[in-house]
């Protein structure tokens, strides 16, 4: 059963409930004091400081509850802000190897020893606590994926065809709005869905805010605009400069699984791979532009990534349409 610890702080109340949900034991029974009131000063600084998604804090959360579950039984005690600066290579191994044999994937341990190093970063930085081990712990490398772009037929039906999915006019219109700004402007889902009334695409650019707080102007097509301006004219619910953008069917914010549902159901009625999500929307607006000529410079401010590394995945892909092109094609190659 999930646990909560009253935290009552400000990260409490943007969550609305002042409990930080926790998927472990209550922490207040297996943390000391010191090291529960850092806990909520953490969590206070991810969501007022960083800027971080809910749903980035959410998950932050749960690691750092499970590697502080972990220890308390390690150690056979709550531990306090001293047993966790005195943790050893060896401690921080054990609890990597306990992942193992639980079937974790590595992807996921990856994500939740970033987590208990930002932690361990935060006790630092505050004066609380110091850890040099942690330094030294490595997880085991992960093979680097390649973003799974739509090809550009399907990407275009997947945009013209969602429309079909709704028999209520004004939805089937917010849908393909949301969907042309993953694939034509190359937004986050939660970047489209986060747009207020304010931010409604009007001119040839829209400033969009993305991962913390850090923002971009991004070039609308034609397209783009008439489909958002399409959605709002039919909207049933008046669309305010401090208001969402994109409503649900009562008239709430539109939530992401609302696109994520209609998007499995362009899966099986397309024929389109398990791949086809709302962000291999995104990725295919990368993909696409850099198969046109476009440079990696641009494609990287224009989906915000604050590393050229990230924005030069999409080479692999191109690369390998280019050589499953030339190996379907040239004569040679079919020997």
């Amino acid at each position: 059963p999930q646990h909560t610890i009253a935290l009552g702080g400000r990260a409490g109340e943007r969550a609305g409930t002042g409990l930080i949900p926790m998927t472990k034991k209550d922490l207040g029974t297996i943390l000391a004091a010191d090291a529960r009131a850092a806990v909520a000063d953490w969590l206070d600084w991810l969501a007022l400081e960083r800027r971080a998604a809910d749903h980035t804090i959410a998950a932050y959360r749960r690691d750092l509850a499970a590697f502080l579950a972990f220890t308390s039984e390690h150690l056979g005690r709550a531990p306090s802000l001293g047993d966790l600066a005195g943790l050893s290579v060896r401690d921080f191994r054990a609890w990597l190897a306990r992942r193992a044999r639980d079937g974790k994937a590595r992807t996921s341990t990856a994500r939740a020893l970033a987590t208990v190093r930002n932690f361990y970063r935060f006790l630092d930085r505050s004066g609380r606590a110091h850890n040099a081990a942690i330094g030294q712990v490595r997880a085991a490398r992960l093979p680097r994926a390649l973003p799974k772009p739509l090809a550009v037929g399907d990407a275009e039906d997947a945009v013209d065809a969602v429309k079909d999915l709704s028999d209520v006019p004004w939805i089937a219109k917010r849908d393909a709005a949301v969907l042309m700004l993953l694939y034509g402007a190359g937004l986050r889902i939660g970047e489209a869905l986060g747009l207020t009334g304010r931010d409604r695409p009007a001119g040839e650019t829209m400033v969009v805010t993305g991962k913390g707080g850090k923002q971009r102007v991004v070039p609308l097509l034609a397209p783009v605009r008439q489909a958002v301006d399409e959605y709002v004219t039919a909207c049933p619910y008046p669309v305010t400069s401090d208001g969402p953008l994109f409503f649900g069917a009562r008239g709430g914010p539109l939530r992401p699984e609302i696109i994520q549902k209609q998007v499995r159901k362009l899966r099986v009625w397309l024929g389109l791979p398990d791949t086809a999500t709302p962000h291999a929307l995104r990725h295919s607006f990368a993909t696409h532009l850099l198969a046109e000529g476009g440079d990696l410079r641009t494609i990287q401010e224009l989906l915000g990534h604050a590393s050229l590394t990230t924005t030069q995945r999409y080479t692999g892909v191109d690369v390998e349409r280019l050589a499953k092109v030339y190996d379907q094609a040239h004569p040679r190659a079919k020997g």
